[in-house]
């Protein structure tokens, strides 16, 4: 099936920035040259999207066409300025609830796990500029359309922002297995952010050393990690029920 967040063409993804639309990503054809690509590697450059030089045969398995050697991915919502959320939150009279996914790229699980957020009662959840899933039409159909509703916020350095969630009162929480706690008998009740990370790399060591309190999720069978969908899944709603 056709992504409809992709657009392909050097003109096209030009216009596109041009136009103010949010490109998540632009694969780049090595060794492209011309006028044309200087001037779109101009637009690129100065908007601050995110690009990456790679070999013609992956552009060619993602669209068989005339792709000219350059693609990128229209983001499918609008993202809200991290310094908006809690300002938003406590201006709402909201106990906030903030998600941080640190380097959670697969778009099917970003998708499941905004879905599971929204259902929960998250204010909003922060993801990096960098290493983050991007979200295409597929996270969006993954999430039920949560992520038309759930804000979601970029930023440069998930460090400083949960830095600066700290110093406005909230208390990090990091899931991982190097943690001691159960889950299950953290105190969630108030402002709280719940840092989660990818299933193979885990909660980076600079979020760990930031966070006030590590927690686990105990595991009975043979496999060492659960999906970091479900993971997040279980941790939130026990946050929900604390919060009630």
């Amino acid at each position: 099936m056709k992504d409809k967040s992709l657009i392909y063409g050097i003109r096209p993804v030009i216009e596109a920035i041009k136009s103010g639309k949010t490109i998540e990503k632009v694969l780049i054809q090595k060794d492209l040259r011309g006028d044309l690509f200087k001037e779109a590697f101009q637009v690129i450059r100065e908007a601050g999207v995110i690009f990456q030089f790679v070999p013609v045969e992956k552009l060619n398995r993602l669209h068989s066409g005339n792709h000219q050697g350059m693609m990128g991915w229209l983001s499918q919502i609008e993202y809200t300025p991290f310094e908006d959320v809690l300002i938003s939150a406590f201006e709402k009279g909201r106990n906030p609830l903030l998600l941080v996914l640190d380097r959670v790229t697969d778009v099917r699980n970003f998708g499941s796990i905004a879905r599971t957020a929204e259902c929960a009662g998250v204010d909003a959840i922060i993801v990096p500029v960098k290493d983050s899933a991007m979200i295409t039409s597929d996270a969006v159909k993954t999430s039920a359309g949560a992520l038309h509703h759930i804000p979601v916020a970029k930023v440069k350095s998930l460090t400083d922002a949960v830095k600066y969630m700290k110093q406005s009162g909230l208390k990090i929480v990091a899931a991982t297995e190097k943690g001691s706690e159960p889950f299950y008998t953290a105190d969630f009740k108030g402002p709280l952010a719940l840092v989660m990370g990818a299933e193979d790399v885990g909660v980076s060591n600079d979020l760990i050393r930031l966070s006030d309190e590590f927690v686990k999720i105990p595991l009975y069978g043979n496999i060492e990690s659960l999906n970091v969908a479900v993971a997040t899944g279980i941790i939130l709603f026990e946050a929900a029920r604390q919060r009630g």
